[in-house]
């Protein structure tokens, strides 16, 4: 079971990244839109590290 939580984990994160690469193509990103999206991939990370 734990490997399935990390691998919905590593999608949740790599769909962050996608959100927050394609935020900040556009002419005039969010900036807090991407803030929020980073901190958010960061929690991510953190647990991820946690659970490895």
């Amino acid at each position: 079971m734990e490997s399935t939580h990390i691998s919905a984990l590593q999608m949740k994160h790599a769909g962050l990244e996608r959100q927050i690469q394609s935020e900040m193509t556009r002419p005039l990103p969010d900036e807090t839109l991407v803030a929020t999206l980073k901190r958010k991939k960061l929690k991510i990370k953190e647990e991820l590290s946690r659970l490895h």
